[in-house]
């Protein structure tokens, strides 16, 4: 509508509307509507302050709970309709790693028996999963040692601990030894 209303100066309205096949009545509506004050310029405003007060986390319920609670009465449906508009996503929890999975299942024997020596390069390795907070972020790095000399045969790093970055870690140990 508002590059019909600018193009108004150069040509003839009814051939505009024809063009564009829109009715003159739509037009002249939307034209009304875009000359009124945005209503909701205050609660978006607002809205925008509340989500960037607490770094993106709240979503439009919370948003909504905290409006109410400073005395606005609006609509859950409005406010997520409004953080639409806004682009004010929030950001999704990703779920923690939880190691208790229930009753443990088949513990591996112990081979080692603590004696970490080796006699010869390839004899024994040693693997562990270990996690690291890099940036606010959590890193997993499972390696493989050679316990002969100490040497890293193979690694990998992932951002969370799947049975995956385990088997990626051994195929490459595989073949380097």
């Amino acid at each position: 509508m508002k590059v019909l209303n600018e193009l108004r100066q150069f040509y003839p309205l009814d051939e505009l509307l024809r063009a564009a096949e829109i009715p003159r009545s739509t037009f002249y509506y939307h034209l009304k509507a875009l000359s009124k004050p945005d209503k909701y310029a205050d609660v978006k405003k607002r809205i925008s302050e509340i989500y960037h007060e607490n770094r993106g986390r709240y979503g439009y319920r919370r948003v909504t709970l905290s409006l109410h609670r400073e005395g606005k009465q609006i609509n859950h449906k409005a406010v997520q309709r409004l953080m639409g508009t806004l682009s004010l996503k929030a950001a999704i929890k990703v779920k923690r790693y939880r190691s208790y999975r229930g009753e443990v299942g088949q513990t591996a024997p112990n081979v080692l028996q603590r004696d970490f020596k080796a006699t010869r390069p390839n004899e024994k390795w040693v693997t562990d999963v270990t996690e690291f907070a890099v940036n606010g972020r959590k890193l997993y790095l499972s390696p493989v040692i050679d316990l002969f000399n100490n040497e890293v045969i193979s690694y990998s790093l992932s951002e969370r601990p799947v049975m995956n970055m385990v088997e990626n870690m051994l195929d490459q140990a595989f073949k380097k030894a």
